[in-house]
């Protein structure tokens, strides 16, 4: 299992247990439905246990982690509800606020996220899934942010993790990525400040794991409840 130990001096320990273990969970370094021990986690993340164990607590919190008295910590299979009801959360918000930032965008904010989906298309071009996914969360980011809505992003995070595990799925799955050409859509509508068209492509992108539900399970058939 690979982590990622980079941290920042703001970070308390706990943080950033909980970053470095959430990243592992939606890139399915921990994959669903095994059993994690926190002695290790916490030696191969470099901390103490009490940190691990406070993390774990709080994947908890949002059904990714469950926690099993006297038997242990599980990473939690898939289950599909918790899926749509994620993506049901992200869909409702940003539809409302890609329609904010048809009103905001700056030519600044059009130009980084237009280098964005260059480095997405060069994701796609190396076949970088694990990249091109942290790319795509940094695209839907730079739109709460035109919409002044950063917040709400960091809200709506904590619960994205079942989506965002399905997301990864599926880059890994399919094989004619559709990722680029939903967010040039995306921008080219919040460019002419078309919020019909804006929040119509939106809407698709986000639907998509439903389109890509089958392959998904038939690559991963015991990821899932």
């Amino acid at each position: 299992m690979e982590m990622i130990f980079d941290s920042t001096t703001k970070e308390t320990a706990r943080e950033r247990a909980y970053r470095i273990l959430k990243n592992s969970i939606i890139m399915l370094e921990l994959e669903p439905g095994t059993m994690v021990s926190e002695s290790d986690l916490a030696a191969k993340i470099g901390l103490s246990r009490t940190p691990i164990r406070e993390a774990l607590m709080e994947l908890g919190k949002t059904k990714i982690v469950e926690i099993i008295p006297q038997k242990g910590s599980f990473i939690s299979t898939i289950d599909y509800n918790l899926v749509e009801e994620s993506r049901f959360m992200r869909l409702v918000l940003e539809l409302a606020v890609v329609e904010l930032a048809c009103e905001s965008a700056t030519d600044e904010d059009i130009l980084e996220l237009q280098e964005n989906l260059v480095m997405q298309d060069f994701c796609i071009s190396v076949s970088n899934t694990d990249k091109l996914l942290e790319l795509d969360n940094q695209f839907h980011k730079k739109i709460f942010c035109i919409a002044n809505k950063l917040q709400t992003y960091n809200l709506l995070d904590s619960m994205s993790v079942h989506f965002d595990r399905v997301r990864k799925m599926s880059l890994n799955t399919v094989k004619d990525i559709k990722i680029v050409a939903d967010h040039q859509a995306i921008l080219k509508a919040i460019q002419e400040k078309d919020k019909a068209a804006a929040k119509q492509h939106m809407e698709k992108h986000l639907s998509r794991y439903k389109i890509d539900e089958q392959p998904i399970r038939q690559k991963y058939p015991g990821y899932f409840k």
